[in-house]
């Protein structure tokens, strides 16, 4: 008997038990109705039941429990966002009291250091995914205060991409690897995120940032933090202020160009993460200053925006940062699994003189962070983990549960009780009892939006025009890039309408570098996270023309320039080098606070053009360019000679000049730098002035080189040089 050809087709399975057991369970959901796991249908996906339209979203809501439930617990045991994290500890020490506005003691005490653990992570990629990806950033930091535990969980963008919590596991379905192949890994550039963000026109600021240079930071310790929602401050008279977090980094905010960006994803994938533990072995202690922004109660409708609505952010314009106090990470974990990996962040752990507001995202987040903690780690007492433990006691009648650690003593586990003297007992609001905020409320049950949030552009608007040419250019490429992976025509031409809302200009060059023709207006209805029952038209966008068009706290291009603390430095070096030269630029930069690295093309110790010997950190098979933020080449016949012979060197250095870096050399380096490509783009002079402009250091005299060598690496990078004088490297 013929034996029979088992060959599959490209995108069909083999017929074998396997396959036919697997069938009964297959769901396909092409024209079905919506349903809850329990099979009833449901009216609203995409609103929780609030109090109000802008009240608070209510417990009873169990279409909302089970969906953010059922997604909390969909991966295990890392984390199903920000699984890719690094943590350090450190203090705060506050430089002013708050408490005209918070009886938060921490925000109090300026005499005290209360101790933080903070985490950063990336959102979308695995634990072993690479921390340079385009993506947001987590920004956590766990401050261990006399009174309890406050948690400030915010990421390195004010503003987020969905108004509701509703529709968190959806966007977080799309973004992740697509669930018929599981590809991209901590990628956002294929057809399902796309897709989702095409149909919200809600994300469009959010992706604003998203597409910008901010999400391709330099370092950790070069990005700004954000607690994303408006929240409350409390003060010992029970007045109330709304109040937004910023983290200001004392580095300034910095960042390294895509294509830098996708080369370090392969040299060193840990970039971020051996940068800050390796800033902070140094003693180099990054630091970041916190800051408020409080808006009087009676304030809170003077705005044309939604205070609660968290895909908006407050201009600084508007409401000036106030700088309160210093935060520096100054220690190392000790094990990155039982601290950095166990500790648990919950935007829910807040103390006396801080409270939530009605913000829809922040009232789902409120449910679950908990509800994560508790099969992440294993059940109820994830708080005894040591990382997590507050400095205070802890005392209640919460017991037993997996993994319990405290030996409770005593008869009773309740209250009130009369065989323990009713302890634990409660404390007064006056002797720091926590007591919630007595908004009045007032309201029906909804599930709706309020009309304040319906404008989805302004802001975007806002930000693409506060941006400088160059961030303007790397936005437009990102979104070109992103879209380009899109394979489905109609989300790529939804999206080019979506961004004619935001820039006519920006999305003429997005479609043009796509191949399209930019519509003459939008797809309709723009906004499709619409009910069942509701009408397209009710949803339309509005488009508030507010009076601010610029904002320059927006822009990465006037973030401090005054240090090149902790930046690595690149020294180019061979045989024969000149000693004086190489000696007195490497003494000023260190001077400076930079960390400088001789790579040559093989390891051992150099021997100058004067017998001395010089260490070689690394060799040119293991350094690249896209892993220091500068590079020197010093004189020397022989050295210079070899470098020019050394296709790694001149690579190196064109590199080095396509994303736009300081580069400096001394005036017997000159026949190395006319081996680069781009040594036919260099100024005819190099004077003070051309050196701030174009950032290439030429001289004789290794002094005051180094000099002006330091004050070109301070500007971070030359991007006006990037599109006029792009090389191939």
């Amino acid at each position: 008997m013929a034996k029979k050809d088992t060959q599959v087709q490209p995108g069909t399975q083999p017929e074998n038990e396997k396959t036919r057991s697997l069938e009964v369970h297959t769901a396909d959901a092409a024209g079905k109705p919506m349903t809850t796991d329990h099979g009833v249908k449901i009216n609203d996906d995409q609103h929780s039941l609030k109090a109000g339209e802008r009240g608070a979203t209510l417990l009873e809501d169990f279409i909302l429990r089970e969906k953010i439930t059922h997604f909390d617990h969909e991966r295990i045991p890392e984390r199903i966002v920000h699984a890719r994290g690094s943590g350090a500890h450190g203090v705060f020490k506050l430089y002013k009291s708050l408490g005209s506005v918070t009886k938060a003691g921490f925000l109090n005490d300026t005499e005290t250091e209360t101790p933080v653990f903070v985490r950063f992570s990336t959102v979308a990629g695995s634990r072993g995914s690479t921390d340079l990806a385009r993506d947001v950033r987590g920004f956590a930091v766990k401050f261990y205060t006399k009174q309890g535990n406050f948690d400030l969980v915010g990421n390195n963008m004010p503003v987020f991409f969905i108004q509701d919590a509703m529709k968190f596991p959806d966007l977080v379905h799309a973004v992740k690897p697509e669930p018929d192949n599981e590809i991209p890994q901590a990628a956002s550039a294929h057809d399902t995120f796309w897709d989702f963000i095409s149909l919200m026109p809600e994300s469009t600021h959010m992706i604003m940032w998203l597409m910008s240079d901010r999400a391709i930071p330099r370092s950790l310790r070069m990005m700004e933090g954000f607690g994303v929602h408006t929240f409350r401050f409390i003060n010992d008279k029970g007045e109330a202020s709304f109040v937004k977090f910023h983290w200001k980094p004392l580095l300034g905010v910095h960042s390294v160009a895509w294509d830098e960006a996708q080369n370090i994803s392969g040299k060193d994938p840990d970039f971020h993460r051996r940068d800050l533990w390796e800033a902070i072995e140094s003693g180099a202690f990054p630091e970041w200053e916190l800051g408020v922004q409080i808006v009087p109660e009676a304030d809170e409708f003077k705005f044309e925006f939604d205070l609660l609505d968290p895909t908006k952010i407050i201009p600084e314009e508007l409401v000036p940062v106030q700088r309160i106090g210093k935060m520096t990470l100054n220690r190392n974990p000790d094990n990155f699994f039982a601290e950095t990996e166990q500790v648990a962040f919950h935007v829910g752990h807040i103390v006396p003189g801080i409270d939530f507001t009605n913000d829809p995202l922040l009232q789902g987040r409120l449910f679950s962070y908990t509800d994560t903690q508790l099969i992440r780690l294993g059940g109820p007492n994830f708080h005894e983990i040591p990382i997590n433990r507050p400095v205070v006691p802890v005392h209640n009648n919460q017991r037993d549960g997996y993994m319990r650690q405290t030996i409770n003593s005593g008869k009773t586990s309740y209250g009130p009780n009369s065989l323990g003297n009713n302890d634990p007992q409660q404390v007064k609001a006056a002797d720091g009892g926590f007591t919630s905020y007595q908004e009045r409320i007032d309201a029906k049950k909804v599930r709706s939006r309020s009309k304040s949030f319906f404008d989805h552009f302004s802001q975007a608007k806002l930000f693409f025009n506060s941006q400088s040419d160059p961030e303007k250019n790397h936005l437009i490429d990102a979104l070109s890039f992103e879209l380009g992976k899109v394979k489905t025509v109609a989300i790529r031409q939804r999206m080019i309408g979506i961004l004619s809302l935001v820039d006519e200009g920006l999305a003429a060059q997005v479609a043009f570098a796509l191949g399209l023709k930019k519509p003459k207006k939008p797809e309709q209805p723009i906004n499709h996270s619409i009910p069942a029952d509701g009408k397209p038209l009710d949803f339309q966008p509005l488009m508030i023309e507010g009076k601010l068009k610029t904002s320059a706290a927006l822009s990465m291009s006037g973030t401090i320039k005054n240090t090149i603390k902790s930046r690595k430095i690149a020294i180019l070096a061979a045989d024969g080098v000149d000693a004086k030269s190489i000696k007195t630029v490497q003494s000023g930069l260190i001077g400076a606070g930079a960390v400088v690295q001789v790579i040559a093309p093989k390891l051992g110790p150099l021997v100058a053009a004067d017998s001395s010997e010089i260490a070689v950190d690394e060799s040119f098979l293991t350094a690249a360019s896209v892993l220091y933020d500068a590079v020197y080449v010093p004189g020397g016949t022989n050295s210079v000679a070899t470098l020019e012979a050394e296709a790694n060197a001149v690579h190196f250095l064109n590199e080095s000049f396509k994303h736009c870096k300081a580069i400096a050399a001394d005036d017997q380096a000159m026949q190395v730098l006319e081996a680069t490509y781009f040594s036919n783009k260099l100024p005819e002079d190099f004077s003070d002035e051309t050196v701030l402009k174009e950032g290439i250091v030429m001289g004789n005299d290794p002094a005051k080189l180094a000099k002006q060598f330091i004050q070109a690496i301070m500007q971070h990078r030359f991007w006006e040089r990037e599109k006029p004088r792009q090389v191939p490297a």
